[in-house]
């Protein structure tokens, strides 16, 4: 399972409006729950946040993923969220955060949990790729800068 595979076009969002970071946990909630029929957006929503409690996904850079489990997720599911200003998301470096890419495990996912997070980490570590994302005009060329950093992340097979 790789982040290309669970990270369709229409889940790289574009100039999404932001507020707080209540607000852009919410907004992922909703767009998740209608575009995902088994997922509830308060019970997502209600996971993202206590996530959040633990400690601040704000990773730095500008960059915060948040993440959760869900017994309602069968599958990972990623999403991707350019926001138009940034916003505080207490994270590691006290910096405002533009870029969140969130994700959604089943329940028991734990390898592939790590797995998902670790490559995410590692695309959005990099700084050309966040410079790229961040001057991305459209929804399409966002989902295409974002495919090419994973592709280039990834390993290819022997």
């Amino acid at each position: 399972m790789t982040l290309e595979t669970i990270l369709p076009p229409e889940r790289a969002l574009f100039g999404v409006p932001g507020g707080s970071k209540k607000r852009v946990l919410e907004f992922f909630s909703t767009f998740i729950a209608q575009n995902t029929p088994s997922l509830d957006s308060q019970e997502v929503f209600a996971r993202l946040i206590g996530r959040e409690r633990l400690g601040s996904t704000g990773i730095g850079n500008g960059v915060a993923i948040p993440h959760a489990r869900s017994p309602h997720c069968h599958s990972p599911v990623a999403a991707f969220l350019q926001l138009a200003e940034p916003i505080d998301f207490d994270a590691i470096d006290g910096e405002p955060v533009d870029l969140v890419f969130v994700l959604l495990v089943p329940e028991e996912a734990d390898d592939t949990h790590l797995a998902l997070l670790s490559q995410v980490a590692s695309i959005m570590n990099d700084v050309d790729t966040r410079v790229a994302l961040r001057k991305s005009n459209s929804q399409r060329e966002l989902h295409e800068r974002l495919i090419e950093a994973i592709r280039r992340q990834t390993p290819t097979p022997l």
